[in-house]
């Protein structure tokens, strides 16, 4: 009888019945079922960062890079080009994508916990031997912490995102101000180019009027040191060629030699917008004052959730003890695996550390709502000063080109016809000349100058603003600072 009652123990360990695991089976998929909820107020979020993902490439080599642009780019050509190879951007993005997948993470339950017991000493009860126990727990965290857990992450990541905006108007405002540069130096080298051919055809005037001594030497002098120092000076500006490049280059992540083609000319409109709407721009759309704002929004979830604490966690628990069959196989329920299901919760007692928690996030958000205006107040007092050079900048622009020049160009044209007419010297035709190359430079010093400061006004308050004027910049240019000869006058007119 005793081995037939081993042999039945036997049996019910090698092929035990489904029952006996239903229980343990369907704790596991309820558990399973409460932590793949849908993360919400993320759809956008995912979007742009598939979006980002596809745009930035991985790894390029130097030759991809310098092979990017096109042959002729103009200034959007390179803040596309920045945008996808800057590596800088790239980090702020991937910090922004992790910050992003960490959303999940934190609203997720913990994981379940499975517990399995072999008893070495079998306990022996009415209906059998208990042989070993297998159990399945899961805790809960109380009511909204995992909600209020997951808006801290959402808030960190949309505060990780303006950070990725403003990295991103940083560098474009890097871009731009070294294009622009790169631009003045080609019309400065352009316009000392032009003062130094008017130099060199008075030169041959002057040598032939001194072969015939009708000029003194002393005159001849003068005029071939004046077309040394304006050579010397067309020398310094075309060698600061690579060293400007070079810093566009580094803007976008490429070979410091790499050739950069001249820029067009920079010719923009004034800023139409009055500086109270710029400073509203700057309050509501600035990249870093949104992230200090979101910084703010996540420390008030932070101080809510830091309440939470005072709450217990709920721990659901399941366990099946796998039982043999009774020694005597009539007993009732022989075999019959006991199936327990239990509850239990962790005892916030320590009522000084939560304490501490709450008062510490209040803390946080304090620091970050200062932290935010202190922001505010220092990109005011910056978006000041930069108005204030760009008002000055555009002041420049119009009193060289509608006043300055004209009148200094006007000058000249009159000196050098006086001077063949034999009513004027020499240096009357000198000192115009400098006086209108020294105001067509200033000129080109305005233009850089207003482009530059209005690249600083696009990365504080984070939307383009520059406008092209109407006509073509080439031409306007063409129609004022052609500086004509005499005789060119006469050739023209004929």
């Amino acid at each position: 009888m005793k081995d037939g009652q081993d042999g039945n123990r036997k049996k019910s360990r090698k092929y035990p019945p489904p029952a006996r695991w239903a229980w343990v089976l369907i704790a596991a998929v309820l558990a399973g079922c409460a932590g793949s909820g849908r993360v919400p107020e993320l759809a956008g979020g995912w979007s742009d960062l598939t979006q980002l993902e596809a745009a930035l490439p991985g790894h390029l080599d130097s030759s991809q890079e310098e092979s990017a642009l096109p042959e002729r780019p103009t200034l959007q050509d390179y803040l596309t080009y920045a945008a996808l190879h800057n590596p800088g951007l790239r980090a702020a993005f991937d910090d922004w994508k992790a910050a992003l997948w960490k959303i999940p993470q934190v609203r997720s339950l913990p994981d379940p916990r499975f517990t399995y017991a072999y008893l070495v000493e079998r306990v022996e009860t009415r209906v059998g031997p208990q042989r070993q126990k297998f159990a399945l727990a899961q805790t809960f965290p109380w009511l909204s912490k995992l909600e209020l857990r997951g808006d801290v992450a959402v808030r960190e990541a949309r505060a990780r995102r303006a950070l990725y905006e403003a990295a991103k108007w940083k560098l474009f405002e890097k871009v731009k101000k070294a294009y622009y540069e790169y631009a003045y130096l080609r019309r400065a080298v352009a316009v000392t180019e032009e003062n130094v051919r008017l130099l060199k055809h008075l030169e041959r005037a002057v040598q032939t009027r001194y072969a015939v001594s009708l000029t003194p030497y002393g005159v001849l002098v003068r005029l071939q040191t004046e077309l040394a120092r304006l050579e010397d000076r067309l020398k310094t500006l075309r060698d600061l060629r690579n060293p400007i490049s070079a810093a566009l280059n580094a803007a976008l992540n490429r070979s410091a030699d790499a050739p950069l083609p001249w820029p067009d000319p920079v010719r923009l409109e004034p800023l139409a917008a009055k500086d109270e709407e710029i400073l509203t721009w700057l309050l509501e759309g600035n990249p870093e004052l949104k992230a200090l704002s979101h910084r703010v929004d996540k420390e008030k979830a932070a101080t809510e959730l830091a309440r939470q604490n005072y709450y217990p966690d709920v721990t659901v628990r399941v366990e099946a003890v796998d039982t043999g069959q009774a020694l005597n196989p009539a007993t009732p329920d022989s075999g019959k695996d006991p199936v327990a299901v239990g509850v239990s919760l962790n005892l916030p007692i320590w009522w000084e550390k939560y304490d501490a928690g709450v008062r510490e996030a209040r803390s946080r958000r304090r620091a970050a709502e200062g932290s935010l205006k202190e922001k505010q107040n220092q990109l005011s007092a910056q978006l000041a000063m930069v108005l204030y050079n760009l008002r000055d900048a555009e002041r420049r622009v119009d009193l060289y080109k509608n006043g300055l020049i004209p009148k200094a160009q006007q000058a000249l044209q009159v000196s050098l016809q006086d001077f063949e007419a034999d009513l004027a010297g020499y240096l009357d035709v000198i000192d115009a000349q400098r006086t209108l190359l020294e105001f067509e430079l200033a000129y080109e010093r305005a233009e850089a100058d207003r482009a530059q400061r209005l690249a600083e006004v696009e990365r504080l308050v984070g939307r383009f603003l520059a406008k092209a004027p109407s006509r073509p910049a080439a031409t306007a240019d063409a129609a004022v600072w052609k500086v004509e000869t005499p005789k060119e006058a006469r050739r023209n007119e004929g």
